[in-house]
């Protein structure tokens, strides 16, 4: 009997390996092994924050990760921002991939960047408020979702700033988006991501039958309000057909 596929988790937009502890530990209790990268300038790697961390830096870094772990036949699971960072992943290194899991997800077509979907008023903001930095402030916690007292003190108290050049570069890839795997798609839906839903409606259009998709009853920082229904839905993934 091969052993269970391991699965490598990748945080979104201003948060960190500690996002997943809840959800890591669930995997790892049903016996998975589970790795929860933080990407450059974020989390307990903030301390690299500044303008030349691209896209394609988290890219890169989680890219080496797999390489250096030499993890094989992995769930890559990306959480919001995450998204773009798996899909480039997956268009380098399909190869070491069972399957993508897009988790409430940020998606774009190639050759677009994060800026490219915002009114240029508030991209001009952004760059203004970066400027020292080289970082976007956090949001408020409530605005991802959270609803419980305890989970919005946490999560405050953790964000960081986001890497201003990660939202500069456009995702880059050489084919199409998943790069043929197997891939699915948790939506959160209680209550939804309006900074989600447009990339939503584009991937659900575009690739239909060809992804699985699920709905959550939770909020977009599930892994923090809704750890059991996402380690859950992940687990679930094993049966869906390769």
């Amino acid at each position: 009997m091969s052993p269970p596929h391991p699965y490598v988790l990748v945080h979104g937009a201003w948060h960190g390996a500690w996002c997943w502890s809840a959800v890591a530990e669930r995997l790892r209790r049903a016996g998975r092994r589970v790795d929860t990268p933080t990407l450059p300038g974020l989390g307990e790697r903030s301390h690299l924050l500044g303008p030349d961390i691209t896209l394609d830096t988290f890219i890169r870094d989680v890219e080496r990760y797999l390489t250096e772990e030499d993890l094989r036949e992995v769930v890559l699971v990306g959480h919001s921002f995450g998204g773009l960072v798996i899909s480039g992943v997956a268009d380098r290194l399909p190869g070491r991939i069972r399957r993508l899991v897009y988790l409430d997800a940020f998606l774009l077509p190639p050759g677009q960047s994060t800026f490219d979907t915002l009114p240029e008023a508030v991209v001009q903001r952004l760059e203004h408020s970066a400027a020292g930095t080289g970082g976007i402030a956090p949001p408020r916690p409530e605005s991802l979702g959270l609803t419980r007292p305890a989970d919005i003190d946490a999560v405050r108290d953790r964000l960081t700033p986001q890497p201003i050049g990660s939202y500069r570069e456009p995702l880059r890839l050489e084919h199409p988006l998943g790069n043929g795997l197997p891939v699915t798609y948790l939506r959160c839906v209680q209550p939804p991501f309006q900074a989600v839903a447009q990339a939503y409606a584009w991937v659900r259009e575009t690739y239909g039958a060809r992804w699985s998709w699920q709905d959550l009853d939770c909020g977009h920082d599930a892994m923090i309000s809704a750890p059991d229904q996402v380690a859950e839905a992940l687990l679930d993934t094993e049966s869906a057909s390769r």
